[in-house]
């Protein structure tokens, strides 16, 4: 993901905006997600993947079950307030050691959010999702994305011959019991209403229980575009925007990534900056303890004007 620089220097100070104004930040407040980036190697390679995963893309390398533990116990040891651990990539289920991890939040007793695409690397992973959905059902939620409801926007962004293995993953899921959840997107201009309208129609098609009308059940996702100019926010724009920070992701959660060639994995802001090595915030999630600077679009364009979010 690269860095946006007008001439203006913007996105460029993480204190100061381009105009000369305290640029906006958010303290943690209290941690209560953690995002664990298994991976950026993908099965697709989609269209406009803010985290650019494809089959050959290892910038963020496999995390470990071993390193995942590490964190577990962490957190078990500061008795760090977490309740959910999200599970995202690149696309999870082909990371090998991911039933490990899975099992192991599960008994810790997190509450699990995964992420997937619901194609053939999940559907690889059946007898050992079936067997943890009999022991923690309770726990885990599966949210599979779907962009769109119409399949041919839907293979615009995620190519050609998709549709139906995700439909059929989707499916699966629903068939076998599973808590599942959809992500769609915004990025082709309809309205909130028509696009949940939308998804309800497919939902009732396939003859799946999802609630098109539920904002936890389905996700709808601002998009992160890159050739939009978008504003910095400010100190003053909490007040004139009626938002409040803490409810911004980095108030409440963080992520794992492991860099390619690094040793150790390290914390990162969240779930939208795996790259930008000024989100980087320490080895421990003790370290990453601290004040976000709101220095990058997607701060604005996805969290403080977008209202978006990752967690469940």
């Amino acid at each position: 993901m690269r860095m946006i620089a007008t001439e203006y220097g913007k996105f460029l100070n993480p204190e100061i905006t381009a105009d000369g104004k305290a640029r906006a930040t958010v303290a943690l407040m209290r941690l209560e997600t953690l995002w664990l980036n298994t991976g950026t190697l993908c099965n697709l390679t989609c269209d406009n993947c803010y985290i650019e995963s494809s089959p050959s893309n290892d910038r963020l390398v496999y995390l470990t079950r071993a390193e995942v533990a590490e964190y577990l116990r962490e957190i078990e040891a500061e008795a760090f307030p977490v309740q959910e651990i999200g599970i995202t990539g690149g696309e999870p289920f082909m990371n090998p050691d991911i039933l490990g991890i899975l099992e192991d939040c599960l008994s810790s007793g997190y509450t699990v959010l995964m992420l997937t695409n619901a194609m053939r690397p999940m559907m690889k992973c059946r007898d050992g999702l079936l067997a943890l959905k009999a022991r923690w059902s309770d726990r885990l939620t599966i949210r599979v994305s779907i962009d769109h409801f119409d399949p041919v926007r839907f293979e615009s962004e995620r190519g050609q011959r998709t549709w139906a293995p995700t439909i059929e993953g989707l499916k699966w899921l629903v068939n076998s019991g599973f808590r599942v959840h959809v992500a769609g997107r915004s990025r082709w201009g309809e309205g909130e209403a028509e696009l949940r309208c939308g998804f309800g129609a497919l939902f009732e098609r396939l003859d799946i229980e999802i609630n098109a009308y539920d904002d936890a059940e389905l996700v709808l996702f601002p998009e992160m575009d890159e050739s939009v100019d978008v504003p910095e926010i400010t100190t003053e724009c909490w007040d004139v925007l009626d938002v409040d920070p803490a409810t911004m992701m980095c108030a409440s959660a963080r992520m794992v990534v492991k860099r390619r060639g690094a040793l150790t994995p390290e914390v990162v802001a969240c779930t939208l900056l795996p790259y930008q090595r000024g989100f980087s915030l320490g080895r421990t999630l003790r370290e990453s303890l601290t004040t976000v600077s709101l220095n990058h679009p997607h701060c604005a364009q996805f969290c403080v004007l977008g209202g978006g979010s990752c967690s469940g």
